[in-house]
């Protein structure tokens, strides 16, 4: 297994770099940068603006750059301070390379709005989303795999049919859809307000003793998630159950049956293993995808402000350190996870064994 790992890991380089590149060489193309926007803001506010972003305070407003669209009428020497403030004065590759070397000592830049570095940024909004992806990924699954199990046994019984009917109706419901449902029927919009509405902790509470802090994050938290997880239960509900139904069907149950074992004991001695290899594996993997793909709407809707709210606000106002810096976090973090889902495989079946493959 080490000799695999060593190779998984090897490859995560040039995984990182080409993921990065790509995105970059991208971004270059897209219209209204983050120039354009502080130019924007300048010809919205003024002076001040500028001394915000430059740290000079503006002068005569005259020409314009004409590579700029939104730079007309401004000097171009406040256009130029403006590009030097941001790193613009230099080339393309130059800047990338210059961020490749910050990356490997774990330096993702300075945001150019925000004005704080993106790795505290980054820290800063990790709880929010953690909290978000571990309880949503923990409860779908505590639930699913009961669940897909049970209809595979009573596979065709009115159980099977009428819980197919919930799952997939809850999976037709778009998440955002039901988080607002949720915010109007139980977090003061139309009706009742028995849940809180913004972040994971009550104002006044920061010093309260640890059962109250950890009573009030759960009441937080139960809204969003219960928006996130709607969704997610058919999907790994019906894959539980096709997974059991394929099992069940082999000879190798036909013979335990045969020799006098269990039901008990063939399903869960017998088929159990094989049939959650694919799904308990897939645990790092879904952890993921609910943590940086899942969640943006939802911690909006939830005034949740978490690492999906900070890249979309990065993505808008063209935040290139922000943006490529959430990226690189991202990339990695799924990339690790990827290999702990490998590992996951040989703790439930230790026959598996990467070392034999090539």
């Amino acid at each position: 297994m080490g000799a695999y790992l060593l190779r998984r890991l090897a490859l995560m380089l040039p995984t990182l770099f080409g993921i990065i590149l790509i995105n970059f060489v991208v971004v270059q193309f897209a219209p209204g940068g983050p120039v354009e926007q502080a130019i924007s803001e300048l010809r919205g506010r003024g002076g001040s603006a500028l001394e915000r972003v430059t740290g000079s305070s503006g002068g005569e407003v005259r020409a314009a750059d004409p590579t700029l669209r939104g730079a007309q009428g401004i000097d171009p020497a406040i256009v130029e301070e403006i590009k030097r403030a941001f790193g613009f004065d230099k080339p393309a590759h130059v800047r990338f390379w210059d961020m490749l070397k910050g990356y490997l000592r774990f330096d993702l830049g300075q945001s150019l709005f925000r004005g704080r570095p993106v790795a505290e940024l980054v820290w800063e909004k990790l709880p929010v989303s953690v909290s978000l992806g571990l309880w949503s990924t923990l409860i779908i699954y505590l639930v699913s795999i009961p669940l897909g199990i049970r209809k595979a046994v009573r596979d065709g019984s009115r159980f099977d049919l009428w819980t197919s009917a919930v799952v997939l109706v809850g999976y037709a419901i778009p998440g955002f859809l039901f988080a607002i449902l949720l915010v109007v029927l139980f977090a003061g919009g139309s009706f009742v307000q028995w849940f809180p509405l913004r972040g994971l902790l009550s104002s006044g509470l920061e010093n309260a003793s640890f059962a109250v802090r950890a009573t009030d994050y759960l009441w937080h938290m139960v809204l969003p998630t219960l928006a996130l997880i709607i969704g997610g239960f058919a999907s790994l509900t019906m894959l539980t159950k096709n997974s059991f139904l394929e099992e069940i069907n082999k000879q190798y149950v036909v013979t335990a049956r045969a020799k006098g074992a269990g039901e008990q004991r063939v399903l869960y001695g017998h088929v159990f293993r094989n049939a959650m290899l694919l799904i308990i594996a897939g645990f790092p993997a879904a952890f993921i995808g609910i943590l940086f793909t899942g969640a943006l709407l939802v911690e909006i809707i939830f005034s949740l402000d978490g690492l999906g709210l900070l890249g979309f606000d990065a993505a808008i106002r063209r935040d290139y350190p922000l943006m490529f810096g959430t990226l690189y976090i991202f990339t990695l973090l799924g990339l690790v996870m990827q290999i702990v889902g490998d590992f996951t495989y040989t703790l439930v079946d230790p026959r598996i064994d990467f070392e034999s493959r090539g």
